[in-house]
C-alpha cells in the first residue's frame, strides 16, 4: 500500500534551517510513511531551491505568504494525510510512528514544542504555548500540523493570507490532540527581539486578529 502522508514546508531563504528539518524526517522516509516531501517557496534568494532539489522534493513557488504559500502547497498534494512543518523546526526521533498512531485513530494533531535554546524564558515561552493549544485548542505553525486531507478541505484550507494562517485554520478544526513527539523549533527571532517583548508581541497579534484585525496590517507590524 502507498505511503498515505505528504510534507508541506513553507520557506523563504531557509537554507540555514532546512537541511536539519530535513534530515529529521528521514525516519519518516525509513519506516514508509512519507509518500512526498513539498518544499512551497517564495523567491527565495539563496539556496533554499537546491537543497530541495538535492533531497527530491518538489518545489512549488508563488509569491512570498506563508497562508498562499501553504495553499499552494496543499493544492498539489497527494497524500491522504498532510503534515505542515516550518523550515526551522526539527521533529525529535520516534515522531514518524507517533504520527503514524494519529493517523490510523484519524486525529489531527500537533506537536509538544520546544526551543532550541536554553534557559528559563524558552522553558516558560514553550511552555505557554503548549497549554495554550492544550487548553484553547490554538497550536500555532511552529508546533506543526498534522491533519487529513478531508479534514483539510473541509475546512476551507490555508487562506492566503501573511499572518494568523495557522490560527484561521485550525479555528476551523474539530479539537486537535497532542502527538507524542516533540517539535524543536528556531529561537532566532526570540534571541533577536528578546523573549519578554516576542512573546508579549505575539499574544498581542494574536489578541487582535481574534477581534477581527486585518492579517495584512498586522503583518505589517510583526
Amino acid at each position: 500500500m502507498r505511503a498515505k502522508l505528504t510534507v508541506i514546508i513553507p520557506t523563504l531563504n531557509a537554507e540555514a534551517t532546512l537541511p536539519a528539518c530535513l534530515a529529521a524526517l528521514f525516519e519518516g522516509v525509513e519506516a514508509g510513511l512519507i509518500r512526498e516531501l513539498l518544499i512551497s517557496d517564495g523567491e527565495s534568494g539563496d539556496a533554499t531551491a537546491q537543497i530541495a532539489d538535492e533531497v527530491g522534493a518538489e518545489l512549488v513557488t508563488g509569491a512570498p505568504s506563508r497562508g498562499g504559500q501553504l495553499r499552494r502547497g496543499a493544492a498539489v498534494a497527494q497524500g491522504e494525510w498532510l503534515l505542515i512543518l516550518h523550515a526551522d523546526t526539527r521533529l525529535s526521533e520516534g515522531w514518524s510512528a507517533a504520527v503514524a498512531a494519529a493517523m490510523a485513530a484519524g486525529r489531527p494533531g500537533y506537536f509538544k514544542l520546544r526551543f532550541d535554546a536554553p534557559g528559563l524564558a524558552p522553558r516558560l515561552v514553550a511552555g505557554w504555548a503548549n497549554l495554550r493549544a492544550r487548553l484553547f485548542g490554538l497550536p500555532y505553525g511552529d508546533q506543526g500540523l498534522l491533519i487529513s486531507r478531508r479534514a483539510y478541505e473541509a475546512a476551507g484550507g490555508y487562506p492566503d493570507i501573511p499572518l494568523m494562517e495557522d490560527v484561521a485554520l485550525v479555528r476551523k478544526l474539530p479539537r486537535l490532540t497532542r502527538i507524542e513527539a516533540e517539535a524543536l523549533t528556531g529561537a532566532e527571532k526570540y534571541l533577536r527581539d528578546g523573549w519578554l517583548r516576542r512573546g508579549a508581541g505575539n499574544l498581542w497579534h494574536l489578541t487582535r486578529y481574534l477581534l477581527g484585525a486585518d492579517p495584512n496590517r498586522l503583518a505589517r507590524k510583526y
